[in-house]
């Protein structure tokens, strides 16, 4: 069978997962990660020198590779914090923390000296820690406001349940990203900063997707007692699965291919700043739009008066069917449920219902024409 045609009858409800009725699976399964998440937050970021302050050493030299470099480095500051990794362009650029407290000059000097190259032919880029607290505060700043942003924009287009949905989907996302980086010893840098800025975006865009759906499932709800809120809800996160999951495996192809070829493969080390928040941020953003935004949103919708008025008519509407269809069996019958809802008679109603009208009923009267 075709992802066309699974999309396909999702779409018209032939085929339906439960992804809001089974919302306590997808709650611990969140809370497990963010958990392992939260670990590795609390063992500390890998924090660059743009935040920290510290001297950035960029040489070329055919055939110096980042080990050796790395080596010189360490025995230069006499630890073994030196961050070496290779540019695009086959350069290697060398990090050295402010806390080694060592001249940039004095580096220069020591490390051209032991690779075999003359000092102009090393850049040396000094940051001092206030203009890295000062790059850090502008970051959180810009975190914030994009948050509260977010949130204005959701409540103004939709509703404030769904801007609670929304935010707690793009915290869930961060955490993961940020707890990701802070297991795996991945270098924060701007461009970390921009990696986590685009997969929020992204998050956002595809949660909002699937809550339009929604919002055209559930207008007039009330007026009807075919189904709840929740089930309408799944029924349109059903609707944009297929879309959704196309979506985000076309996104993360490039995003793989700059993370281990690019990164991995190609030793282009200055690629993974961005890389690796992108690929767990775009594959935590879709998850979190379908396991975490949507049942959240039914969950605080199902808490409404209206909506718990719903759920009651609705249950009584199907122990009716229920047990019209049990009189209707003990008889002999075939229960007409279906045909009712054809007919636009709601299931489990009994009455008199209107017969096609015979063709032979007027066969030989007067038709009245002269």
């Amino acid at each position: 069978m075709s992802l066309r045609n699974i999309g396909h009858r999702l779409y018209q409800g032939e085929v339906s997962f439960d992804f809001v009725g089974k919302r306590k699976i997808w709650y611990s399964i969140s809370a497990v990660i963010v958990l392992v998440a939260a670990v590795g937050l609390a063992m500390g970021l890998h924090l660059g020198i743009e935040f920290k302050g510290g001297s950035v050493y960029t040489v070329h030299k055919p055939g110096l590779s980042a080990s050796q470099a790395k080596e010189t480095a360490d025995k230069i500051i006499g630890s073994k914090t030196a961050l070496v990794q290779t540019t695009d362009k086959g350069d290697v650029r060398v990090q050295v923390s402010a806390q080694e407290s060592i001249p940039a000059t004095t580096f220069t000097k020591e490390f051209s000296q032991a690779i075999g190259v003359q000092e102009k032919d090393i850049n040396a880029q000094v940051i001092g820690p206030s203009w890295g607290a000062d790059i850090s505060k502008k970051a959180l700043t810009g975190l914030i406001v994009f948050m509260v942003l977010v949130t204005v924009y959701m409540a103004i287009a939709f509703e404030w349940r769904m801007a609670v949905a929304a935010l707690v989907a793009l915290v869930h996302d961060l955490l993961i990203t940020i707890g990701v980086y802070a297991l795996v010893g991945f270098e924060v840098t701007p461009g970390t900063v921009i990696g986590f800025l685009t997969i929020l975006g992204y998050s956002l865009y595809d949660t909002v997707v699937v809550f339009d759906t929604v919002k055209e499932n559930t207008r007039g709800i009330t007026k009807q007692s075919r189904r709840t809120y929740s089930e309408a809800a799944n029924h349109g996160l059903n609707q944009t699965l297929v879309r959704s999951i196309n979506t985000t495996v076309v996104a993360l192809l490039p995003v793989s291919a700059l993370l281990f070829i690019g990164g991995g493969l190609l030793g282009a080390g200055t690629l993974n700043d961005i890389s690796l928040a992108l690929f767990i941020g775009l594959a935590a953003g879709a998850y979190s739009s379908i396991c975490v935004a949507t049942p959240l949103l039914a969950q605080l919708k199902e808490q409404a008066p209206e909506m718990k008025a719903l759920a009651k008519r609705v249950a009584q509407r199907r122990a009716s069917e229920a047990k019209a269809a049990a009189e209707a069996a003990a008889r002999g019958e075939e229960p007409d449920s279906e045909q009712d809802a054809e007919d636009g008679v709601p299931a489990g109603m009994v009455g008199q219902r209107n017969q096609p009208t015979s063709r032979t009923r007027g066969k030989g009267r007067p038709s009245g024409k002269r």
